[in-house]
C-alpha cells in the first residue's frame, strides 16, 4: 500500500523565538524534490538553515540534509517522521531562523520533528489505488442506473460526452471491476459492455 501527501501542506510555530515553517509537497522523482529545495533556499536565502528530507520513487530513494544544524538533529528527525507514517513520494523543507536562544540537540530534534508532523497534517494522506479506467458507451435512459452503480462500485466518472448516446471514462478500483462489468451487462440485458482502455493509480485520501 502506497502512502503519499494528499496535497501541498504548510505549518509554522515558534520554539523559543525561533521560526520553524515546515513545507511537504508530494514528489514521484528525485528532480521534483530537488526542485523544491532549490526554490525554498532561493525564496528563504536570508533563513538560518533551510533542512530537508525527501523519500521518492515508491520509497526507493531517500536523502536528507541538516543544512548546518548540529548533525543528526534535523534532516534525520524530519525523515523520520514520514518514515514512521509510512509515507512516499514526499518531500519536505523545514525553514528556520534563530531566535538567539540554543535548543539544544534535543530540542532541535523536537522542533524539526514537530514542524514536519505539523506539515504533514496540513498536506493530509493519501492512499495510491489501482483503477481501471473504463469506457461506457450506454442510452440516455440507462445512464442514472449506470452513475449509481460507479457510485456504488467506488468509481470515479472522469469525462462524459453526450451525443446521440452517453459515452464516459470512469475510473474503478481494480479489485471492484470485474463486478463491476457484470453488474452493468446484466443491468443492461448485455447491451452495454464496459471496456478497459488503460490502467492508472487514483489517489484516496485517508485523513
Amino acid at each position: 500500500m502506497l502512502l503519499v501527501p494528499y496535497k501541498y501542506g504548510e505549518a509554522f510555530f515558534i520554539e523559543k523565538r525561533s521560526k520553524f515553517t515546515g513545507r511537504v509537497w508530494r514528489c514521484d522523482t528525485e528532480e521534483e524534490a530537488l526542485q523544491h529545495i532549490a526554490d525554498m533556499r532561493t525564496e528563504f536565502w536570508n533563513a538560518t538553515h533551510n533542512v530537508y528530507a525527501y523519500i521518492v520513487a515508491d520509497g526507493q530513494v531517500s536523502r536528507f540534509s541538516d543544512d548546518g544544524e548540529p548533525q543528526g538533529t534535523a534532516g534525520v528527525p524530519v525523515l523520520e517522521v514520514f518514515k514512521r507514517e509510512n509515507i512516499s513520494n514526499v518531500c519536505c523543507v523545514v525553514t528556520r531562523y534563530f531566535g538567539g536562544i540554543l535548543l539544544g540537540a534535543g530540542g532541535l530534534v523536537r522542533a524539526y520533528s514537530h514542524a514536519a508532523k505539523l506539515a504533514l497534517d496540513a498536506a493530509g494522506i493519501a492512499q495510491m489505488q489501482p483503477v481501471s479506467v473504463l469506457e461506457i458507451t450506454c442510452p440516455y435512459s440507462l445512464f442514472d442506473r449506470i452513475k449509481s452503480e460507479i457510485d456504488l462500485f467506488k468509481g470515479q466518472i472522469s469525462n462524459t460526452d453526450y451525443t446521440a448516446e452517453v459515452k464516459v471514462e470512469v475510473s474503478i478500483p481494480e479489485e471492484n471491476c470485474p463486478s463491476f462489468i457484470e453488474t452493468i451487462k446484466e443491468l443492461s440485458s448485455g447491451t452495454v459492455i464496459p471496456t478497459c482502455i488503460r490502467m492508472e493509480h487514483m489517489m484516496v485520501r485517508l485523513h
